[in-house]
């Protein structure tokens, strides 16, 4: 009986996440935030539909734990390695910054000690989770602004990781180094020491073993996460340390790629009970009286952090844009902020006003996410409303991102994007004895094309100085291989305004995109899912049902695959190519 009432609780909350979860994807809002809103619709204020609260808990315990397992994954000491200066300075800057703030605003509201710190280190961390997809969704994961986003995003989890490792290890609510027992940091010590050694000698042996059979590679990789978080558990460790151990020891496997795909679906399953359960813990009787520290926590988190972080980047010669990117990209709250204050609540440190503050949060991270996810959606339109006032946070003289390699002269072709069709382009421009600029966002190509002599500089297609820099007037083809439709029509009309003659070809991957560009002027449009049919019809039409002329076609594309697949390219996974 018991275990047909919970089933039917589950049925009834995934039903309830799914049709909010859907209403706030029309709204082009992040699915954490239908979680949080589902959880607040069954609690005991409304629907009032969780019964199994302990078990339903339990659940939520190990989407933590999977959730931190994947952070492991991504710790790999080759990815911090190479995280670079400013995601490491900026990065804990603005996490010192942002820490000390929150500490001052909640003391002036008078919150005791131990909650300001708990509080301070909730609005001080920002979501992996919606950061990555946003970004990754735009297209932007290979940009400047997104690897130093990726690189404070490490290095806040790095931090996060710690103090979860501290609080875990402290019973009261002192917070002091005499709670550290000497007995329990050798006992700790002795257990991670003991991961590593068998992480380092046993594990890949296992690991490879289990990779023959995708399933034993799921089933092996869920129980050595849960399995080492139990140990730790019986040792009076915290199950997060033990999991995020578990994914660090498996980080450099060659198979890490695999386990992380094969287990988002179960984290996000396993997450989405945790949200619910923390959104159901919100108490709304006494939530109005925090109603203005809502307010001035979510403009610290939405606008103090893209500040700090802009000063820091500024400091260290980056662009404004680069600058203004970056910071926005960390305004919101992350998953770790509930994760750390649960584990406060647990351990009893935020009495007598633990849900308080557990709501005050919750509402602050619903804000923030959502202000945020516009934010990030729209980052290009805030750049061009606040670009002037940004001035301040630049520094004069040459930016440590502002690269180029080329003499300042006019180009009749400028080639934006240098990807899978640019390096087609590029042969077809040498050809015809035409020497191409071209403008890439990705900085590690930059560098390899410059390597090659080829005239080339960093910037984003949709940045509007950066067109104004360019002798557009002079250009006789524009070509753009990025295949978003507001970057294409702000560079169209950019181009129309000063040179009506110029030659204007894109790529665009949806019908109605391509007949709004020809409708703004594009001279043509590149379909790549629909040219590769027609390329094969023309092929046919050339070759007839000759087997010479085909075989003579396969080794020409044969050697054409080679040369790509040595310098990286690889056909996008997805039907929709994000990168630009």
């Amino acid at each position: 009986m018991i275990e047909t009432n919970l089933f039917i609780e589950l049925s009834l909350i995934v039903a309830i996440a799914l049709i909010i979860s859907l209403i706030l994807k029309l709204l082009k809002q992040p699915i954490i935030i239908g979680y949080i809103l589902t959880g607040i619709l069954v609690s005991p204020y409304f629907l009032n539909l969780i019964k199994s609260e302990s078990n339903i808990s339990a659940f939520s315990t190990i989407g933590i734990a999977l959730l931190l397992f994947m952070v492991g994954l991504n710790l790999n000491p080759k990815v911090i390695k190479n995280i670079g200066k400013v995601a490491l300075i900026a990065g804990l800057g603005q996490i010192i910054f942002t820490f000390a703030a929150g500490f001052v605003v909640a003391k002036l509201f008078e919150f005791s000690t131990i909650a300001s710190i708990y509080i301070a280190i909730a609005v001080t961390f920002s979501s992996t989770i919606v950061v990555m997809k946003l970004i990754s969704d735009k297209g932007d994961i290979e940009s400047l602004y997104g690897k130093i986003a990726v690189g404070f995003l490490i290095v806040q989890d790095l931090v996060a990781v710690l103090i979860i490792m501290v609080i875990s290890s402290i019973s009261t609510p002192a917070l002091s180094l005499s709670n550290l027992a000497l007995e329990s940091l050798l006992k700790g010590a002795a257990l991670i020491v003991g991961t590593f050694i068998v992480g380092i000698y046993i594990l890949p042996t296992l690991t490879k073993f289990a990779a023959k059979s995708q399933e034993l590679l799921l089933l092996f990789s869920l129980g050595w996460c849960l399995a080492l978080a139990s140990i730790f558990y019986f040792f009076n460790f915290s199950i997060e340390i033990g999991a995020l151990l578990a994914g660090v020891t498996l980080s450099l496997s060659p198979y890490r790629y695999e386990i992380s795909s094969r287990m988002r679906p179960l984290r996000d399953f396993f997450l989405l009970l945790f949200f619910i359960i923390l959104g159901s813990q919100m108490i709304f009787v006494n939530l109005t009286q925090y109603i203005f520290p809502i307010v001035i926590f979510s403009l610290l988190v939405l606008v103090g952090k893209p500040l700090i972080i802009m000063i820091f980047m500024g400091s260290l010669n980056y662009t404004k844009r680069n600058s203004f990117l970056a910071g926005l990209s960390m305004a919101q709250i992350s998953e770790f902020s509930f994760i750390i204050l649960l584990l406060g609540i647990k351990l009893k440190h935020l009495e007598p006003l633990s849900n308080e503050i557990l709501s005050l949060i919750t509402v602050v991270g619903l804000i923030t996410i959502a202000g945020s996810t516009y934010a990030i959606n729209y980052s290009n339109n805030l750049y061009s409303i606040f670009s002037k006032p940004l001035s301040i946070f630049e520094r004069k003289g040459k930016k440590v991102d502002e690269t180029f390699y080329h003499k300042k002269e006019s180009y009749e072709v400028i080639l934006f994007g240098y990807n899978r069709i640019g390096y087609d382009l590029l042969k077809a421009f040498k050809q015809i004895n035409k020497k191409p600029l071209i403008v890439e966002y990705n900085p590690d190509t930059i560098e390899q094309l410059a390597k090659q002599g080829i005239d080339c500089r960093y910037g984003d297609a949709s940045d509007l100085e950066l067109l104004g820099e360019l002798n557009l007037k002079k250009a006789k083809m524009i070509v753009s291989t990025i295949p978003e439709l507001e970057t294409n029509l702000i560079l169209l009309k950019q181009l129309r305004k000063l040179n009506k003659e110029a030659i204007f070809i894109g790529v665009s991957h949806q019908l109605d995109d391509t007949i709004k560009l020809y409708e703004e002027g594009a001279s043509y449009i590149i379909m790549p899912h629909f040219l590769g049919g027609y390329h094969t019809a023309q092929l046919i039409k050339t070759f007839g049902l000759n087997p010479e002329k085909f075989n003579q076609e396969k080794l020409e594309h044969l050697k054409t695959i080679r040369e790509r697949k040595a310098i990286g390219h690889e056909h996008p996974k997805h039907e929709r190519e994000h990168s630009k």
